[in-house]
């Protein structure tokens, strides 16, 4: 094989190359422009019944709101909430919320022994209600087994593809993210 010939060769294999990465960069922007309403990638804690009904009533209507109702030392609680601050930075379009049982105003309805309570809303109306929700797990669990338990459900939607943030250019000298 000539010198030429191995350049050709080379320089086809970087073009396909640059190729794939503009394909992947017009798919997520494109996917970007169609994905529309609120982005949040956190947990929330709400402070107050006002403020469970705020983050449920005055959400835009295609969004999904997951409420997790806890309580300090409650088993599963915590692990409840470590899943969900995983899974939030995983689904961005999905509201994630908590809230203390002894803070949302009906303390009574919520005791230990419901608890870890999931609520799942959307245009204000209540979908899901799960009670001592960690009970469908094993002792230990993760955001994975959580993930898996909504998606059951159809309570979550497809996930966001990553978005590409350094910029690299390839031998057509298109700038490329990935």
């Amino acid at each position: 094989m000539s010198m030429q010939e191995y350049e050709l060769i080379h320089a086809a294999q970087e073009d396909e190359s640059c190729l794939q990465q503009y394909r992947k960069r017009c798919m997520q922007d494109m996917h970007q422009r169609l994905s529309f309403g609120p982005k949040f990638g956190f947990l929330c804690e709400l402070q107050n019944g006002e403020q469970f009904l705020e983050a449920v009533e005055k959400e835009h209507k295609t969004t999904t709101v997951i409420v997790h109702i806890y309580e300090d030392g409650v088993k599963g609680c915590e692990a409840l909430n470590s899943s969900l601050t995983c899974l939030a930075a995983e689904y961005p379009t999905v509201k994630f919320c908590k809230i203390k049982a002894s803070s949302t105003g009906a303390g009574d309805r919520f005791s230990s022994e419901v608890l870890p309570s999931l609520l799942v809303y959307k245009a204000g109306e209540l979908l899901s209600n799960f009670i001592s929700v960690s009970e469908q797990f094993n002792e230990e669990f993760f955001a994975v087994d959580v993930e898996a338990f909504l998606n059951e459900y159809g309570l979550l939607p497809e996930r966001e593809l990553p978005v590409l943030s350094a910029p690299k250019t390839c031998h057509w000298k298109c700038e490329i993210y990935w």
